[in-house]
């Protein structure tokens, strides 16, 4: 079975990689408190720009699983997005005209 994280989309500027932050938490052994740690990812996305419109845009919570070595440093695939951010680097306007 392959490992298979959830995250959200960082970057989406190179052609074919999207970069996923995976955020989980941890509990100190002796303090007991809770801390979070994140990890960013480079993920394969099979249609990458080719057209220009990507389905993944920043913000987008995706599954990544692992997979075989793509590159030095894109060992992960995005498998399926989950949901869609609409904001910041979505191409939406700031404001809504009312």
């Amino acid at each position: 079975m392959k490992k298979r994280l959830t995250g959200k989309i960082i970057s989406n500027k190179m052609q074919k990689t999207v970069v996923v932050r995976v955020e989980s938490t941890k509990e100190h052994p002796k303090y007991k408190r809770r801390y979070r740690l994140h990890k960013n990812y480079k993920a394969h996305v099979k249609n990458g720009r080719h057209p220009p419109t990507t389905p993944y845009q920043i913000g987008d919570k995706v599954i990544i699983e692992e997979c075989r070595p793509i590159s030095k440093e894109k060992g992960w695939k995005v498998v399926k997005k989950i949901t869609t951010h609409i904001g910041e680097g979505s191409g939406e306007p700031f404001g809504s005209p009312v």
